[in-house]
C-alpha cells in the first residue's frame, strides 16, 4: 500500500471509487480541478497501481483544515487503510502549515475518527442548505 500526498490521480478513479464508497452513480465530476482550486492537498492511496482509497484536506488558507470525502474501496474496508489515509492527511495538513484539522461524520463512524484516528469530539452545528 502506498499513501501519496497530493497524488495524481484520473477523475474517473475518483468518481468511481466515491461513486461506491459513497452508494451514487458516477456524476462526470471535475475532481482534478476541485481540489488544486480548493484543496491543501488529498491523499491517494495505491495498492498494486490501483487507487483504493482517498482523502480531501480543503482548509481556509491559514490554521485550519478539513477532511472531506474519505473513501475506501470495498476490498480495502477493515484493512488499516482509512487510518492510513487519514494520518498521511493529519501529515500534510500539519506540514502545511495549519494548527487545526477539522472533521465531521455520521454516528456510526465516532469509532473510526475518534478512537483509531485521534480526533477529539467537539460541539459544532450545521444548517442543511
Amino acid at each position: 500500500m502506498t499513501y501519496t500526498w497530493r497524488g495524481a490521480f484520473t477523475d474517473a478513479e475518483v468518481e468511481a471509487l466515491h461513486a461506491e464508497g459513497f452508494g451514487h452513480s458516477p456524476t462526470g465530476s471535475a475532481w482534478w480541478a476541485r481540489v488544486n482550486r480548493h484543496s491543501l492537498g488529498w491523499v491517494c492511496a495505491r495498492a498494486e497501481g490501483r487507487l483504493v482509497g482517498f482523502v480531501n484536506v480543503a482548509w481556509d488558507g491559514a490554521s485550519h483544515a478539513f477532511v472531506l470525502d474519505t473513501v475506501v474501496s470495498s476490498a480495502g474496508r477493515r484493512r488499516g487503510l482509512g487510518t492510513g489515509l487519514v494520518a498521511a492527511a493529519v501529515e500534510g495538513a500539519r506540514a502545511g502549515g495549519c494548527e487545526w484539522l477539522h472533521v465531521d461524520f455520521e454516528d456510526h463512524l465516532s469509532g473510526f475518527y475518534l478512537e483509531s484516528c485521534g480526533f477529539t469530539p467537539t460541539g459544532a452545528g450545521l444548517i442543511k442548505l
